[in-house]
């Protein structure tokens, strides 16, 4: 049950914003209280991630490349880790864009994303063992 109502058959935005947040993180998201996540669901998820232009896959990327030039590598790390549980990149293409965004946004901010994608899979390895 949302904030909105039934969430079997509700289609408002908050519906359709938890449905989206889902759908990225890879993991079920709850209604949360506030303005700010009213925003995020109603709008950000609801609206902008769900235009029909660009795949989730292809907005992760662009996330990945404003992030790492802003030097947001923590919030990377949350979108890398979404990306692998996914499916929408793999490991080799994760290291790829570290090394493209090198020569776009600085060696060291390029860098500080490629020990986040390392430090995300290992994460993730040791969640296995």
């Amino acid at each position: 049950m949302t904030a909105t109502g039934n969430s079997a058959t509700d289609d408002s935005p908050r519906a359709r914003g938890l449905a989206k947040m889902s759908e990225v993180y890879g993991w079920e998201f709850a209604d949360g209280p506030g303005d700010y996540f009213a925003l995020t669901a109603d709008h950000l998820f609801a609206e902008i991630w769900s235009r029909p232009a660009l795949t989730v896959r292809e907005r992760r990327l662009l996330l990945l490349g404003a992030l790492s030039a802003q030097g947001h590598i923590d919030v990377a790390e949350i979108q890398i880790g979404a990306a692998l549980r996914n499916g929408e990149l793999s490991e080799e293409q994760l290291r790829e864009v570290a090394i493209f965004l090198c020569h776009y946004i600085g060696w060291a901010a390029g860098t500080k994303l490629d020990t986040a994608v390392g430090t995300v899979l290992a994460q993730q390895r040791s969640k296995k063992s």
